[in-house]
């Protein structure tokens, strides 16, 4: 990887053809959104939506021609998000960017992609009639309405995740090129202050009162609160020093729990917006 940021960098032509090539192809859209988002950190929100527009349009011809609108999304949310971290050097203003095209795009997706949306629905409601009749019997009519939320707001809401990854990871290729070590540090570090915690935790749970998608508040307000347990985790590993098989362990343990461990980890990273947790714990060795 490191390598493909190494040639990005070495001039435009490089960076804009491997952020078209890569978007192009189905499934890499993401490194085409990682390309742009490196020269947006690295050179300057200018150069990089120059190199974005360039990536902008096979993922306009995925997005109008082939209905699959996720390598546009991705793209502008990772240009969003890396453009507001390049102006402001925070993760926190970078997240909650994010979060807001989030739901302006979960309640466009319906109204821009209905056959998709409804080809959807029509599946999950053929799989709850074959493998979970007594669901089915105990909603009713409000199964489609609710298998419609929970699409809409996946989709949105998984494009949100892409996007946050391809930003870190550009900045991991601009910390590999610039400063070793230094996105480590940085990403430890995430911590929300405690007033978004507090406007994350009332959006989550505000979906049913502003009569808007329920679930696609919950994703899209819970996710920077996740990214900043993720991020409490590793930095308690990382001042503890108990290294990769710590952390290894833990998600292994995400992966059996799931929602469950998810949960706890939204009220870890509220909590720590008021406590700072890491600075309450004595690390081993040399602070980081």
């Amino acid at each position: 990887m490191r390598a493909l940021a190494q040639y990005v960098m070495r001039g435009p032509m490089q960076a804009g053809g491997v952020a078209v090539v890569s978007t192009i192809v189905p499934l890499l859209f993401w490194i085409g959104a990682a390309v742009t988002a490196l020269v947006i950190m690295r050179q300057g929100i200018r150069q990089g939506l120059t190199i974005g527009l360039w990536a902008v349009l096979p993922a306009l011809g995925w997005a109008v021609y082939g209905q699959n609108p996720t390598a546009l999304i991705v793209l502008l949310q990772t240009m969003l998000m890396a453009s507001v971290f390049r102006a402001s050097l925070s993760w926190e203003n970078a997240l909650l960017s994010g979060a807001f095209l989030t739901i302006l795009t979960g309640l466009m997706l319906p109204v821009m992609y209905p056959a998709l949306l409804n080809e959807l629905v029509r599946i999950g409601v053929e799989f709850y009639d074959q493998y979970n009749a007594e669901v089915v019997q105990a909603l009713g009519g409000d199964l489609e309405r609710i298998i419609r939320s929970a699409m809409s707001a996946s989709m949105a809401g998984s494009a949100f995740a892409i996007a946050i990854a391809m930003a870190m990871l550009a900045r991991s290729w601009q910390a590999g090129l610039d400063n070793p070590g230094g996105f480590r540090r940085e990403f430890h570090a995430i911590r929300l202050s405690p007033a978004i915690a507090v406007v994350c935790a009332v959006t989550m749970v505000s979906g049913p009162l502003l009569g808007l998608n329920p679930v696609l508040l919950a994703w899209a307000a819970g996710t920077p609160l996740l990214v900043a347990g993720l991020a409490l985790v590793h930095g308690v590993v990382g001042r503890k020093q108990w290294g990769g098989q710590a952390l290894f362990a833990f998600y292994i343990v995400l992966g059996l729990l799931g929602l469950n461990l998810m949960m706890l980890l939204l009220v870890l990273a509220f909590v720590d917006s008021w406590l700072d947790i890491r600075e309450r714990i004595a690390p081993t060795g040399p602070a980081e």
